[in-house]
């Protein structure tokens, strides 16, 4: 396949190297709530129940999951205060603001697909 815009792939190893490298993403970000973590920490850390408020609908042990393997993949990092009570907080890394350029561009099309669908509904009542 040979295309000449600037985000094609130009050969089939290509196209082939570069779907490797999205499963290898998704591998690691995939998921309903991953990336949604990652972007509610960015802003600031949290500790596990805001978290479960911030993100309506996970469950605990979704959550504990999810954050364990962001954690094992450096995306979080999860700091224990050890006063009593014992407090739990967790924070974002640097290595997360490698994917600042993609949260906010799949938030933007997030924006714009509710906005689509709505009209979509309005149009066929």
């Amino acid at each position: 396949m040979e295309i000449l815009d600037d985000q094609t792939v130009h050969t089939e190893e290509a196209c082939a190297a570069s779907a490797s490298y999205i499963s290898d993403a998704l591998y690691v970000l995939g998921g309903k709530w991953k990336l949604a973590l990652i972007f509610s920490l960015t802003e600031s850390p949290k500790r596990f129940g805001e978290l479960q408020r911030v993100l309506k609908g996970i469950g605990p042990k979704m959550l504990a999951k999810d954050l364990k393997e962001l954690e094992l993949n450096e995306f979080i990092v999860r700091k224990v205060d050890p006063e009593n009570p014992v407090k739990v907080i967790y924070e974002a890394t640097s290595y997360s603001q490698s994917l600042s350029k993609v949260l906010f561009e799949l938030k933007e099309w997030g924006m714009q697909h509710r906005e689509k669908i709505r009209q979509s509904m309005r149009k066929s009542q």
